[in-house]
């Protein structure tokens, strides 16, 4: 049996997809999700689904029982992730899962990026609890820049602070199909991947993409730290929010969220998403 946290979030869903495209029976496939209702559709493909909150330990014992291997897909409520996920391997260890993969991020343990802090002690939890383990660290995803291009197109410029740093992006979907294949395939006790997609790029080049693919004119502008918090608290996010955003663009000039490791298209038998193909894929949406 394979479960996986979180199915009816963006990344969840999508491994529980790859799954099933790639031949696991749905019965033994658990989506594990705070709200069975969300996973209805799921529910009717012959998914198990089952009530898992990662703030309700009791939830997660019955949600994890007959599990071989689980996914943990990180909470999306940041200060809260580290004792979350706690709870999600302490229940894991009761119910006997045999191996836990976790969605951490890139170089977790040596990263300075602020969002990084509560990775790097999920890690130290996991490595701590007797249970094998697989780190999926993974890199920014492209969807980060290419869901909201209204902005873009509104002012004729993305903002940062990520100076000339280069990214190694990659689309949600290649992120879940290298879960799949680590919960499917192969002895991936122990590793730890530093997945990344393989044509690393800077927001002046996306800026670039865009504005060629569009035939609209967009440019990048890069800030100080402080106005680029500014304008997005401007633009209407939470300040904490806004803050953790600037303090990754720092660490996107500093290189935090590149790698060339190679081990993403490794995993999934074929090239990452492009940047070039994920703009356009955002412009006929």
């Amino acid at each position: 049996m394979i479960t996986v946290t979180g199915a009816t979030g963006h990344l969840g869903r999508l491994v529980v997809e790859e799954l099933l495209r790639g031949g696991v029976p749905a019965d033994q496939i658990v989506a594990a999700v705070r709200s069975p209702h969300k996973a209805a559709d799921l529910a009717e493909r012959g998914v198990q689904v089952r009530e898992a909150d990662y703030t309700k330990p009791e939830t997660l014992a019955t949600a994890f029982a007959g599990t071989d291997k689980l996914l943990l897909v990180s909470s999306s409520e940041i200060g809260q992730r580290a004792a979350q996920h706690r709870n999600v391997v302490d229940a894991a260890v009761q119910a006997g899962v045999s191996l836990i993969a976790y969605t951490s991020v890139l170089s977790a343990q040596t990263s300075g990026l602020a969002l990084a802090a509560e990775h790097k002690a999920t890690e130290d939890i996991l490595r701590a609890c007797g249970l094998a383990s697989v780190l999926l660290r993974n890199g920014w995803y492209l969807e980060n820049y290419t869901e909201n291009l209204a902005p873009a197109f509104q002012h004729g410029a993305i903002l940062g602070a990520a100076g000339e740093g280069r990214i190694s992006g990659a689309t949600r979907a290649d992120f879940a199909a290298a879960a799949a294949a680590v919960l499917t395939g192969g002895e991936h006790a122990g590793a730890v991947y530093e997945l990344g997609g393989d044509q690393p790029f800077t927001v002046a080049e996306l800026a670039a993409e865009v504005a060629a693919q569009s035939g609209k004119p967009v440019v990048y502008v890069d800030l100080p730290v402080e106005e680029y918090t500014k304008a997005l608290v401007g633009a209407g996010l939470p300040e904490a929010f806004a803050g953790l955003l600037a303090d990754s663009d720092l660490g996107i000039g500093r290189g935090e969220l590149f790698t060339d490791s190679g081990d993403l298209g490794r995993l999934i038998g074929r090239p990452t998403t492009t940047l070039a193909e994920a703009v356009a894929t955002a412009l006929k949406a």
